[in-house]
């Protein structure tokens, strides 16, 4: 809950968040903005509708009528490669942003392709990978996501969240040197400009604690410039998602 978030963040000097749904219910919409009401330090939402609804457009006029509502999230990555293709997904997409809404990609490696084709349709749309499409870390393996995440990456509209790597290393036993291969991908690919950390708080508990993970992070940019550590690390965030800070 925001109790159990809020003091680990002001120990990390985290000065706010974004609440992300990890529900396909608008009962959850519901419950997380009214958490980012009660709590400040929730900045927005990136909530749930569907989609793929005859009465898509009526409930995001709802939605962005609420200034904590920023943008939408489908857990594609249980879904079938061709779920972001289907016409009516396509419709209720197209119409973020006229709403001032970003949209969550959150999918598996093997979705990428799927994702191109997709953010192409939309170059107006501000889109976001969750978790870095999830690449296979705790098996070593790179070849297929790398040239499909640097394919997609090619796209100005597409932005990429530095999160979710500890739980997909080995659990048990990852080791910050395990992730730094995918990260030179991701920095070479998106640069500075379009990545944004997160910490998917709290399911990295399964791998991480919150210090641990952030700790990946901090090391990895120990070396960036000052300016380039504060975009990754905030100020592209609240770029992105529009926020008031």
């Amino acid at each position: 809950m925001p109790g159990d978030l809020w003091p680990i963040l002001k120990e990390n000097n985290i000065d706010g968040s974004i609440a992300v749904q990890a529900l396909q219910s608008e009962t959850e919409t519901e419950f997380l903005l009214a958490c980012a009401e009660k709590n400040a330090f929730i900045k927005g939402v990136v909530g749930w509708l569907n989609l793929l609804s005859k009465n898509v457009e009526e409930r995001l006029l709802h939605y962005s009528k609420n200034k904590l509502f920023k943008g939408v999230r489908h857990i594609v990555q249980a879904e079938a490669d061709e779920f972001m293709l289907q016409p009516d997904f396509q419709y209720g997409l197209s119409k973020l942003e006229p709403n001032n809404l970003t949209y969550d990609i959150l999918i598996f490696p093997h979705q990428l392709k799927a994702a191109c084709v997709l953010v192409k349709k939309f170059p107006l749309q501000k889109f976001v990978v969750d978790h870095l499409a999830k690449p296979l870390i705790k098996d070593g393996i790179i070849d297929g996501w790398k040239q499909d995440i640097e394919e997609l990456a090619k796209f100005p509209n597409v932005h990429c969240k530095v999160s979710g790597f500890a739980t997909e290393a080995d659990k048990e036993s990852w080791e910050p040197s395990h992730f730094k291969p995918y990260l030179d991908i991701i920095f070479n690919a998106f640069g500075t400009d379009r990545i944004l950390y997160g910490s998917d708080w709290p399911v990295c508990l399964l791998a991480a604690d919150y210090r641990e993970q952030l700790g990946v992070v901090e090391s990895y940019i120990e070396n960036f410039s000052e300016e380039d550590k504060k975009k990754v690390m905030g100020e592209n965030a609240v770029t992105f998602y529009a926020l008031e800070t």
